[in-house]
């Protein structure tokens, strides 16, 4: 066998061997397999965000978002047949209607039959109609308190509108859930398979991003205020009490109208009065007469809504103030995609022997 010795670059000598001789012992250079340092994501980072997630998660419950959401989303879907200002401008344009009827009955129909009373005040008139007479009196009350309620409730249209514009109220409790399962689940990835923590990392970052921007792809930040004010608005309109006082005001309209109808055109036309010429001589009083039953069907389904949505108005009231919700996605947003970032991740480093592995060949000696 031959082999040739030589030198090599670092000054050891190698053994070259031919093709059919065996190589003598040497040093030689070891090249170390690559090793992966993974660099652990700090402890308090893990902790950080697995109780991000759980808060996530139990906010809905803590809330009660999951019984009273879907009570919000009832009462949006009640209230919008009404919540037009088509709606609203004719529920204004009845009572309106209402109180000239009432007005014209208790002055000018009033002097008519009375026979010189300029205002209906001898007593004649109240006498023989007691029941329009009863009806005129409460009027004053029922009309301020009712047109003061359209005003509100119109002049919140616009809040009621971008509240309706949201996501459907069902979904708000999801909106935390959903998120706050991920994170816990990324979360456990981490732990598991360490392998994957880079791109754990920034699918966690994604997460909380998707948070933040949330609320102003939903509009939030216009819209929720917006509803605070709409909730402020209904505080005293949307109330047992109230209800059952403006249900009382119908009780109390049905019989002024049915004065009118059965006393007060009779009576006029006792005096010999056709009933054209009613209708041109107290046009408010025959308006009203023609219209009551279209005011009625009009008005009544809207106090019905009112009625039926007290207690899903409550549970919406029950819930943290509208203005605080995009803050309850931007808040965790940001911390969960503050702390994944801060959450190292997996480096790999190689490394090269030149350290002999072997015995030296006794030429090396030479060296």
């Amino acid at each position: 066998m031959r082999q040739h010795l030589g030198r090599s670059i670092t000054g050891h000598w190698v053994s070259v061997t031919g093709v059919l001789g065996r190589s003598t012992p040497g040093p030689r250079v070891d090249v170390v397999p690559p090793q992966s340092t993974e660099q652990s994501p700090r402890t308090w980072t893990l902790v950080v965000l697995a109780v991000l997630g759980i808060a996530l998660i139990v906010m809905p419950a803590a809330f009660g978002m999951f019984a009273r959401a879907p009570k919000g989303a009832v009462m949006l879907t009640e209230f919008r047949p009404f919540m037009t200002t088509s709606r609203l401008d004719g529920f204004q344009r009845d009572i309106k209607q209402i109180n000239a009827g009432v007005q014209q009955s208790r002055h000018s129909v009033a002097s008519y039959l009375d026979d010189g009373s300029a205002d209906g005040s001898s007593g004649s008139f109240k006498a023989d109609y007691p029941n329009f007479a009863s009806f005129a009196a409460q009027w004053g009350a029922i009309d301020t308190h009712m047109t003061s309620l359209l005003e509100s409730v119109q002049g919140n249209l616009g809040n009621y509108q971008a509240v309706a514009a949201l996501p459907s109220f069902r979904l708000f409790p999801w909106f935390f859930v959903v998120p706050g399962v991920l994170v816990l689940l990324l979360v456990a990835t981490m732990v598991i398979r360490p392998r994957r923590r880079r791109t754990v990392r920034w699918v966690l970052v994604a997460v909380g991003l998707g948070l933040v921007l949330a609320p102003a792809v939903f509009q939030m930040f216009q819209r929720a205020p917006k509803g605070g004010q709409m909730m402020s608005a209904f505080k005293t309109i949307e109330t047992t009490s109230n209800v059952e006082t403006i249900q009382g005001y119908f009780g109390a309209m049905a019989v002024g109208q049915g004065a009118i109808r059965l006393e007060l055109v009779p009576a006029l036309e006792r005096t010999g009065l056709t009933r054209a010429e009613i209708n041109t001589r107290f046009p408010a009083l025959a308006t009203l007469d023609q219209r009551w039953v279209h005011i009625l069907n009009d008005m009544t389904p809207m106090i019905g809504a009112m009625s039926d949505n007290v207690v899903n108005y409550q549970a919406i009231a029950a819930l943290p103030p509208f203005p605080l919700f995009p803050f309850f996605f931007v808040l965790p947003g940001l911390l969960i995609a503050g702390v994944a970032l801060a959450a190292p991740g997996q480096k790999r480093q190689h490394q090269v022997s030149s350290e002999p592995s072997g015995p030296l060949s006794p030429d090396s000696s030479r060296n």
